[in-house]
């Protein structure tokens, strides 16, 4: 490897983070969720790392299930968006895929499979948060027209919250309320529970856990909390000094000449930028670990380039190492300084970045 932007994966921190979603709560199970390329970090070997203590697996979609057979997972699947198209039930049933269901229609394309299918349905509410789901009104309908069909062998009663990053919004308990309320007649499993809900609303706990973001040792909240204060930083990006230059008060550097040197200055230019999956917007000031020392990203991103002021330190060089955040920056900093959140910071990086991983 030429270019020395890379992102470090580590499994064991992966694999720490899971078990501290499960401890929140012993008594239920923990769908490990790993969409998007598992947040970025490499979906089959987070899978591979995770799949003799997770008991099944969350993705957004079929293609990403079909991505996790063909590289030998056999725990269930749960697609989380559900099919887009009735064929794609029929891979369910091969695949042992669980499917989201969240609109009435769907119904009648699971009754028009084979009866014996053997269907595991995740049937999802809309408590509040209206993007898909069945409205509370006719949610045990819903329910028991699904749960009579031949075709189904389970169905789990599911929902979404919209503010569980927020413990001071009362979303989540209004959310919370109204899903009581519609499932109130309704004797199944239920999973309600996200990031931010495993680690702060134990109300929301229910039967399934759906831990996504804690996995990858990233907080979903934006203060101090002390379990997520446990995660342990599953991604380290990294790159290193490709050039050296002095530069006089008064010059600047970078596109549109956005930053301004206000003494004789020592600037990095490093290998990353936004080709590689770094934001754009990150702006001057945005922090960095440079061979250990912080520092800072002075003027605009670039596709392959970034500079960093190296004036307070001396003894870094061409080839030192720049850590734009891992074990020693925590990527919620990062992102708070390109106005962006740490679901971006990751899933965003581009195969550009090789991911080098320990702990398998």
């Amino acid at each position: 490897m030429s270019r020395q932007a890379r992102a470090l994966i580590n499994l064991d921190a992966i694999r720490n983070n899971y078990r501290l979603a499960r401890s929140q709560s012993p008594d239920s199970q923990a769908v490990a969720i790993v969409k998007a390329n598992a947040y970025g970090h490499g979906a089959v070997p987070v899978a591979q790392a995770l799949e003799a203590e997770a008991g099944a697996f969350g993705v957004a979609c079929i293609e990403e299930a079909l991505e996790l057979r063909q590289g030998g997972i056999k725990a269930p699947i749960l697609l989380l968006e559900g099919v887009f198209q009735p064929e794609e039930l029929q891979q369910c049933i091969e695949l042992n895929f669980w499917t989201a269901l969240h609109s009435e229609f769907q119904i009648d394309d699971i009754a028009a499979l084979p009866e014996g299918a053997g269907l595991t349905v995740w049937l999802k509410m809309d408590s509040g948060m209206h993007r898909l789901g069945i409205l509370p009104e006719n949610y045990e309908a819903a329910y028991q027209r699904l749960s009579a069909l031949p075709q189904v062998k389970e169905v789990v009663l599911m929902s979404h919250f919209a503010c569980a990053d927020d413990l001071d919004d009362q979303c989540t308990v209004t959310q919370l309320a109204t899903f009581q309320q519609a499932t109130a007649n309704i004797d199944a499993p239920v999973s309600l529970a996200n990031s931010p809900a495993t680690l702060g609303w134990p109300g929301a706990h229910q039967d399934i856990l759906r831990p996504g973001l804690m996995l990858y040792g990233a907080s979903p909240y934006g203060v101090e909390h002390p379990q997520a204060a446990k995660l342990q930083p599953a991604m380290t990006l990294l790159s290193e000094v490709i050039a050296v230059r002095e530069i006089p008060a008064g010059e600047s550097v970078g596109y549109a000449a956005s930053w301004t040197a206000e003494k004789v200055s020592r600037i990095g230019t490093v290998a990353m930028g936004y080709g590689d999956g770094f934001p754009r917007h990150a702006r001057s000031g945005t922090p960095v670990m440079i061979d250990g020392q912080r520092s800072c990203i002075v003027g605009r991103v670039s596709m392959d380039m970034i500079t960093v002021d190296l004036t307070d330190l001396p003894e870094a060089v061409v080839g030192s190492t720049v850590e734009f955040f891992g074990e020693s920056l925590s990527v919620n900093e990062v992102a708070s300084c390109a106005d962006t959140i740490p679901y971006t910071m990751m899933t965003c990086l581009t195969p550009r970045i090789p991911r080098i991983y320990s702990g398998r």
